[in-house]
């Protein structure tokens, strides 16, 4: 099989179209975690699966497409998830050594964790085809790919032994893929400098984002006094 899906990877590049036929998902609904009511969709995960030659050519465009990412000196560097050396330890250890260095400062901090709800669902395609070309320079069949990955895809679901209608997806990227989780990165990447230009510390984790400052404790003390 391998000859077949190098040609078939090599002829989707060089044409800048992912096949169509690998841009239908079947979706299984997974309870986040046990305890939840089973009654509530909004307790399930839709987890998409995928055509596995289909996973196979998302892989190798990652492969190419992340170094350049990654060159351009776009790509927020405090974002942990889905890069090589980074993971929930470096995104902890670096809050923590943070944290640290404020109350030695003796100082306090405030701390405000962001988390999007059904944060894969929440991309819309135009601004991602914008931060692709515009900030992270990819053009051309490269950028014309990502455009047939994405847009005109399908969906069904699943469970209890039935299966619904398909639907055409207009937002979001599949749950379940391998560029999945790339694209998210890329999609919220500047939200890095918009925090960073108001001099807040910050650290993110796939759609997790910690905000934290130093609050001087002498200085409020001596506000207090004065207000008193």
């Amino acid at each position: 099989m391998s000859p077949l899906i190098t040609r078939l990877a090599n002829l989707s590049f060089a044409e800048g179209r992912f096949p169509d036929q690998f841009k239908v998902a079947q979706v299984t609904p997974l309870i986040k975690k046990e305890g939840l009511d089973p009654n509530d969709p909004a307790n399930y995960r839709p987890i998409s699966n995928l055509n596995t030659i289909s996973k196979v050519i998302e892989r190798l465009c990652l492969t190419r497409v992340l170094p350049h990412v990654a060159a351009t000196g776009y790509f927020s560097p405090l974002q942990s998830a889905y890069r090589k050396h980074h993971s929930t330890e470096t995104a902890l250890l670096k809050i923590l050594d943070d944290l640290y260095r404020i109350i030695d400062d003796r100082s306090s901090a405030i701390l405000i964790g962001l988390d999007l709800s059904a944060a894969f669902d929440t991309i819309d395609h135009d601004i991602l085809f914008q931060h692709l070309e515009t900030v992270f320079r990819i053009k051309g069949n490269a950028l014309e790919w990502f455009g047939t990955y994405l847009r005109e895809r399908e969906q069904y679901v699943v469970t209890g032994g039935e299966r619904s209608m398909k639907t055409r997806c207009m937002f979001g990227v599949p749950q379940g893929s391998v560029l999945g989780p790339f694209l998210f990165s890329v999609y919220v990447s500047p939200i890095a400098e918009v925090v960073s230009s108001h001099g807040i510390n910050f650290h993110q984790y796939a759609d997790d984002t910690q905000l934290y400052v130093a609050v001087n404790q002498i200085r409020i003390l001596r506000n207090l006094k004065n207000v008193l």
